[in-house]
């Protein structure tokens, strides 16, 4: 597989070439087609595989980066839907230890996913706009959705 650009601009994987024209996959939508090769360029150094992911909306990209298992996914999910939480709160909501939890939220905030807030004068946790539009993603509404 390699990465294309046909006239418009637009990039595909490219899927099989023949003599004549080459079938191309749109990342976004997985749908191929066939378009002429002198209407398609190859794109030197871009990765296929990054080309594929890019069909991914960027924040759950970003999530997927940053969670390890369905534990952390959930921990997010609760930060998410019940943010902001205080640390208190929500090592009393996990069933995770101490040590896990400060992990998987420094990996959050590393992926921009959370921010430390200030919750009733104690340290707590907020979802960014981006963790909320992944998690609306993933749970089945549109990139729109919030």
């Amino acid at each position: 597989m390699q990465t294309v650009r046909d006239a418009a601009g637009e990039t595909y994987l490219l899927v099989k070439r023949s003599a004549e024209s080459s079938r191309v996959r749109d990342p976004a939508t997985g749908e191929e087609r066939y378009v002429d090769n002198d209407e398609l360029r190859v794109v030197d150094g871009e990765s296929p595989l990054a080309t594929a992911a890019s069909g991914v909306p960027a924040p759950v990209r970003r999530t997927l980066g940053a969670v390890r298992d369905d534990r952390s996914l959930g921990l997010l999910a609760v930060v998410v839907d019940e943010g902001p939480i205080a640390a208190i709160d929500l090592l009393d909501a996990a069933d995770m230890c101490e040590s896990d939890i400060h992990g998987t939220i420094s990996e959050f905030r590393a992926a921009g996913l959370i921010d430390e807030v200030d919750v009733a004068g104690r340290r707590g946790y907020e979802a960014t706009s981006v963790a909320v539009k992944a998690l609306g993603l993933l749970r089945g509404g549109s990139e729109g959705d919030e």
